[in-house]
């Protein structure tokens, strides 16, 4: 498996999760959150695909609601 597959394989995981319990917000930046977290940890050394989505995952969770106006 190359790095993208294990980064792409992950960011589907994490945003399947999401999209199941009605979680995701904007596609666009929420793509890119989860991009950029997932990419974060792989630079930190992490290589396993659901450690990957979860840590984008509880990010993501972490962030302050976001209304819409």
């Amino acid at each position: 498996m190359t790095n993208t597959d294990l980064i792409e394989q992950s960011f589907a995981i994490a945003w399947s999760v999401l999209e199941r319990t009605g979680e995701l917000g904007e596609p666009n930046w929420s793509a890119n959150f989860l991009l950029d977290e997932i990419i974060e940890r792989f630079r930190c050394g992490e290589r396993r695909r659901l450690v990957l989505s979860n840590y984008a995952i509880d990010a993501y969770r972490r962030q302050p609601i976001k209304l819409v106006s």
